[in-house]
């Protein structure tokens, strides 16, 4: 398996744990019995909470991205060590994205978002 599609397999890891801390976080802010009914009434959620919502659909944003190119590295056998460190980067970033929204410090957030997408534009370089 090429390291690309290694990270695929960790990237859908990453978003069952990133979708099932999100609904915990989402649930407990709203309380148990609304998370165990049927959740008719609509109740807002925490600041932290809401955070942790925001982070995961921004990585529903750039999966789609990642998991295509990982796919045409894989397919064309164009993947290189640039393409293999771009995944690592973006896998790594998009770990430390979701704290880092979830804690609101400044500045941070955005410098794993970014690293993310140069993860992304490096694997781009090895299609050219």
């Amino acid at each position: 398996m090429t390291p690309e599609l290694q990270y695929l397999v960790y990237g859908v890891i990453l978003l069952i744990a990133h979708t099932l801390v999100q609904a915990t976080f989402s649930d407990l802010s709203k309380g148990l019995g609304w998370a165990l009914g049927p959740q008719d009434e609509k109740r807002d959620q925490n600041v932290v909470a809401a955070r942790i919502e925001r982070a995961l659909r921004n990585y529903l944003e750039t999966f789609p991205a990642f998991i295509a190119l990982a796919l045409i590295l894989s397919v064309t056998g164009l993947g290189n060590a640039t393409s293999a460190l771009g995944a690592a980067v973006w896998f790594w970033a998009r770990i430390a994205y979701i704290p880092a929204y979830a804690s609101g410090v400044p500045l941070i957030r955005s410098v794993a978002w970014f690293a993310s997408l140069f993860g992304l534009a490096m694997m781009i370089v090895p299609l050219f």
